[in-house]
């Protein structure tokens, strides 16, 4: 089975990144501590890294996005706040655009049919859990910051197992076809060569 021994190699990287790095979550019932990481993470400023390297990650990744966003700009600045959201909850930033990837095909405005908003399908009880007036879940930063965060969550009370962090952050625990869909995706578009 090629695909299992595939998703078997991303997961190994995976695991070796996150382990060099840190998670965040869905639907259902808020978890304190969650709350508590989402209402931090909030008001935390974003970080700044190596130019060179972001630089070179930027546009790598833009060629990859290109065919989900057209627009150059549009696209530019989604994979900065991507990358920066991503190194501010440490957690790989191809991890995050797989998961968007999967979750809304890389629409701003997407609404699932539990109500979940955004990018990364962020459950609208997170927002009036911890944010501010005149924040909401279509604001591109909002949105990137929680779910990386959420994703930073469920990574660290997995202990680091990608397969259940993912499954937990689609609120689909004990069922492998979510984390799969992300795997594929980081597989064949996002840690590409």
């Amino acid at each position: 089975m090629r695909t299992g021994r595939a998703i078997a190699t991303i997961g190994a990287i995976l695991t070796w990144l996150i382990a060099e790095t840190a998670q965040a979550g869905p639907i259902g019932q808020p978890e304190p501590e969650l709350r508590e990481a989402l209402r931090e993470a909030i008001v935390e400023p974003q970080q700044v890294d190596d130019r060179e390297r972001t630089d070179a990650w930027l546009q790598s990744m833009s060629v990859r996005l290109a065919r989900f966003m057209p627009d150059a700009d549009e696209r530019m600045e989604l994979l900065r706040l991507v990358h920066g959201e991503a190194a501010r909850a440490q957690i790989p930033p191809e991890l995050a655009l797989a998961v968007i990837e999967v979750e809304s095909r890389f629409d701003r405005y997407a609404v699932s049919v539990a109500g979940a908003q955004g990018y990364m399908q962020i459950m609208p009880f997170w927002l009036a859990e911890i944010a501010g007036p005149g924040e909401n879940l279509f604001l591109d930063r909002t949105n990137v910051r929680m779910g990386c965060t959420i994703l930073r969550y469920y990574l660290d009370r997995s202990q680091g197992d990608l397969v259940s962090a993912l499954a937990r952050y689609n609120g689909s625990y004990g069922r492998p076809q979510y984390p799969g869909k992300v795997l594929e995706a980081l597989s064949r578009r996002w840690f590409r060569g």
